[in-house]
Parts: structure tokens; C-alpha cells; sequence
């Protein structure tokens, strides 16, 4: 369900701007207004921000599915060093000689240059998604000083955690695999992008339905396992409307 300024839209159509929207825009779009979770926002701007930026997410997942760029621990990660500085924990910080939206782009031009470990896939998801929706003048205004390393140390993306939400677009999923086998601890979980229609993509793993990523990672089981790997309650997701001000002061960043 959604609000915009106390109202209710029932209908795509009550959305405004809905007839710009593209196809993957319009899906996001039905997605939101059928959940049952209920999305209130203070401007129409803030709902077409969600809206763009959803989709923008997962164009990025595919992007980056067909970049060419490899799956790897934290401690074999590799980066394009003419973009990045690789940090002794394995994350990316950008050179101080290149622009954020450059250095962005790079990982997917040239993606077979770079290797790095599933959370921190999900955030060059984000950056990339983000940069889509608000172009590349803001996104170098933003983000000067960019590090690439995973969900919990950023604080850039204002990203939510949400325990009993429904799984939307653009949602970062994780399944935990509770016996996973101690010579492969990176084999501990995967994070996912919902594609939305019920299709994920995971780095290292690719596309696919939930269950394919499951049987991947009960592959990876210590011997004698039991417990099957599974999909947690957890959801993670910018805070789509305080990011919306990204729009309205381009030279402000947020404070949380």
C-alpha cells in the first residue's frame, strides 16, 4: 500500500509521472502499491524517487552479472588500480585523482579487472543504481572519499534493516547456510538482489530462483550436515525517501 500525503493510490494511474515510467519502473511501481507493507511519503517526488531508483538496483544486478568481474574472499579481492585503492581488509577506497562516478563505472566497463566478496557486490550495486537515478554531477558531489566494503560500514546509502517487510525490487536478501564446511567460510551465506518475479542474483553464483541458490550452498555444507541453508526475515534497503533529498540538496549529504 501507498500514501503520498495521506492519500491512498489504489492504481498506478493515481501515480503521477506514471506515464514516463518505464516497463521496469511500472513493475516496481505495482509491486509497491499490491505489498502489504505500507509506504508513506511526504511528495509524489519521493515515491518516483523509490520507483527509479528500485529499478535503477536492479538493472545494476544484471549489469553486473555480465561485467566480467570475479568472486573473491576479502583477502584475494583485486581492483583496477588506476580507479581504487586496495585496502589491507580487502575493501575499495577511490583515488583521489578520479571522480566517484568514473570509478563506478569502471568496475563495470572492465569488470574482469576486479574480484571481491558478495557484500561488497552489494554495495557497488547500490552506488551504481544510485548514480543512474541521479546522474553523475551529484553522485561526484556526493560521494568524494568513497569506500567499497560492505553493508555495515556504510553509511553513505542510509541503509534500513527491515525484519518483517515483504521483499520488494531492489531488496538485498541474505541466505545463511548454518553448516557450512570451515575450509570455505566464504561459503557462509550469499547476499541477494531481488530481481523482483521471483528471480535473485547473488555474485559468484549469478541469477536464478531461491531455490537454486539454496542447493548451491547446501553443496558447501561440512560433511554430515543437516541443516539446509535458508532464507533469513531479514531485509536490507536505503532509506529510499531521506535519499530522496539527494535530489532537492545535491551539495548536502545526509546525517543520519
Amino acid at each position: 500500500m501507498v500514501y503520498v500525503k495521506g492519500k491512498q493510490l489504489n492504481t498506478i494511474e493515481d501515480i503521477p509521472g506514471f506515464g514516463q515510467f518505464s516497463e521496469a519502473q511500472r513493475t516496481t511501481a505495482v509491486r509497491l502499491l499490491n505489498s502489504r507493507e505500507s509506504f508513506f511519503y511526504d511528495s509524489s517526488r519521493q515515491l518516483q524517487f523509490e520507483i527509479t531508483y528500485r529499478s535503477n538496483i536492479v538493472s545494476s544486478a544484471y549489469a553486473l552479472k555480465d561485467s566480467g568481474a570475479r568472486f573473491a574472499t576479502f583477502q584475494t579481492s583485486r581492483a583496477n588500480r588506476n580507479f581504487w585503492i586496495l585496502t589491507a581488509y580487502g575493501g575499495f577506497l577511490i583515488r583521489p585523482d578520479v571522480t566517484p562516478a568514473d570509478a563506478i563505472t569502471d568496475i563495470f566497463v572492465n569488470g574482469r579487472k576486479y574480484a571481491f566478496e558478495c557484500t561488497t557486490s552489494m554495495m557497488i550495486i547500490l552506488y551504481k543504481g544510485l548514480l543512474e537515478t541521479i546522474g553523475p554531477t551529484t553522485f561526484n558531489q556526493l560521494f568524494r572519499g568513497l569506500l567499497l566494503w560492505s553493508t555495515e560500514h556504510d553509511e553513505d546509502l542510509q541503509l534500513t534493516a527491515v525484519t518483517s517487510g515483504e521483499s520488494l525490487p531492489g531488496d538485498i536478501r541474505y541466505i545463511q547456510n548454518p553448516e557450512f564446511h570451515p575450509a570455505t567460510p566464504q561459503w557462509q551465506g550469499e547476499n541477494l538482489i531481488d530481481l523482483g518475479n521471483g528471480m535473485f542474483f547473488g555474485h559468484g553464483i549469478g541469477v536464478g530462483m531461491l531455490g537454486e541458490f539454496i542447493e548451491v550452498l547446501n553443496q558447501r555444507r561440512r560433511p554430515g550436515a543437516t541443516t539446509s541453508a535458508f532464507l533469513t526475515g531479514q531485509i536490507i534497503r536505503p532509506n529510499f525517501r531521506r535519499m530522496a533529498e539527494y535530489t532537492g540538496h545535491p551539495l548536502r549529504r545526509l546525517l543520519v
